[in-house]
């Protein structure tokens, strides 16, 4: 996997362009990185129109994705609701395995944002049809918020990698010593 692509989906990938724990917490800088992650990501259409102002425009929608999946799961669906009734998104049907299946697209002359919000509302549609919903979960590292499934067995991880982990138990120790 490349740089951006850790899920190898836009709607976690995109979330987690913005990391607090760099001096610069943006990792989408420049158009030339906004490339990368298209690329990364198998959105050579989007990549191949992306200019500056897609640059602000990505950027507004990795905020919207991010206040989405920091809502409770409850009111996640609604806000995801809200959010897909924005965009210009267009019903195609394809056949997956022999069998008709209704996907979300973008529609034809949308801008590379667009194109990314749909792709993100559509994945974030599949993990809730997966049975998954209750485990995309945003780290509880702080200052950490990156998103992540918990795909573990108990379904109980709080932290989106072993460095937030480590940090967070090295974190609670010192505080107990201190005590």
């Amino acid at each position: 996997m490349g740089h951006f692509a850790q899920f190898g989906l836009v709607a976690l990938d995109l979330a987690n362009t913005w990391d607090e724990y760099l001096d610069d917490p943006e990792r989408l800088p420049d158009v030339a990185a906004l490339r990368r992650f298209c690329d990364e990501l198998e959105e050579a259409e989007a990549a191949a129109q992306v200019g500056e102002d897609d640059l602000v425009a990505v950027r507004a929608v990795r905020s919207r994705l991010r206040a989405v999946l920091a809502a409770e799961p409850r009111e996640r669906a609604p806000a995801l609701a809200r959010w897909a009734a924005e965009l210009p998104v267009r019903a195609q049907i394809v056949a997956a395995d022999g069998l008709p299946e209704l996907r979300l697209t973008a529609a034809e002359h949308a801008s590379p944002a667009d194109r990314l919000a749909v792709r993100a509302v559509r994945e974030l549609l599949d993990i809730a049809g997966s049975g998954d919903w209750e485990r995309l979960r945003l780290c509880a590292a702080s200052p950490c918020r990156d998103a992540f499934v918990d795909r573990s067995r108990p379904g109980r991880r709080q932290f989106c990698s072993t460095r937030c982990a480590n940090r967070a138990h090295a974190a609670a120790s010192r505080a107990r010593h201190r005590a």
